[in-house]
């Protein structure tokens, strides 16, 4: 370790910076991981207890109410796009031909805005994996650039002054590596949790497709309500 620290302290003002920039990399990508880790786990147990609660509801109206609880659940803005769409629909007199095809593509776009939310910022964590060996490669790059021209100016060239400079320019390497390795486990982690919300949201669509198209007939008159979308 105390190596290392002279290694990183000896370098050059460019691998000094190279060094400076994985490590803020690290921080950040850490502290993203962090945040959107409690944020999908929320968004995850959310959408189970939304589904569960629809399950479990006698009726739309009844399961409306309870999605309309939990406005911070992803199957609420799916929910409120297809309220509004049903509600718009409604008032044409052609609800029976026209809500099975504009509800579910008003169904599609609620799931594509909340999924697109869910992602959000996830393109920075990518960014991180792809880019950091480079920069780490980069800076051993120009610390081996360094010593070669230091060596060139020695008259008597041995293995004892040329590893303690190449040494310390495959510090940079190993420390993008070890900027990116764990943003790349990161990355595929939060993929893999956002495509179980996103069956979540589809299968809730599709309950919620059928129970509209159940009860059509008993909303028609007075249309559906809720956080706000209701029949004009």
């Amino acid at each position: 370790m105390d190596a290392m620290i002279n290694a990183i302290a000896e370098a050059t003002l460019v691998s000094k910076c190279v060094l400076c920039l994985l490590l803020m990399m690290s921080v950040l990508s850490w502290a993203f991981m962090a945040g959107k880790w409690l944020a999908l786990r929320a968004a995850r147990k959310r959408a189970g207890d939304g589904l569960a609660a629809f399950d479990e509801a006698r009726s739309l109206r009844i399961a409306l109410d309870k999605l309309e609880d939990d406005m911070r659940s992803p199957l609420f803005g799916v929910t409120r796009r297809a309220v509004r769409e049903f509600n718009r629909i409604n008032g044409t007199g052609d609800a029976e031909r026209l809500l099975n095809d504009n509800v579910r593509r008003a169904l599609h776009f609620g799931i594509a805005e909340e999924m697109g939310r869910l992602r959000s910022s996830l393109a920075l964590l990518a960014t991180t994996a792809n880019t950091a060996p480079f920069i780490g490669l980069f800076g051993t790059v120009w610390g081996i650039m360094h010593s070669f021209q230091a060596i060139a100016q020695m008259k008597n060239v041995s293995l004892a002054t040329v590893a303690p400079g190449i040494a310390e320019a495959l510090i940079a390497t190993a420390v993008g590596l070890l900027v990116a390795i764990p943003a790349t486990f990161g990355y595929n982690i939060f993929c893999a949790k956002l495509a179980a919300i996103e069956g979540q949201c589809i299968n809730f669509a599709g309950q919620l497709l059928n129970r509209m198209q159940h009860e059509s007939s008993t909303h028609a008159r007075d249309g559906l309500t809720f956080a706000g979308e209701a029949q004009a």
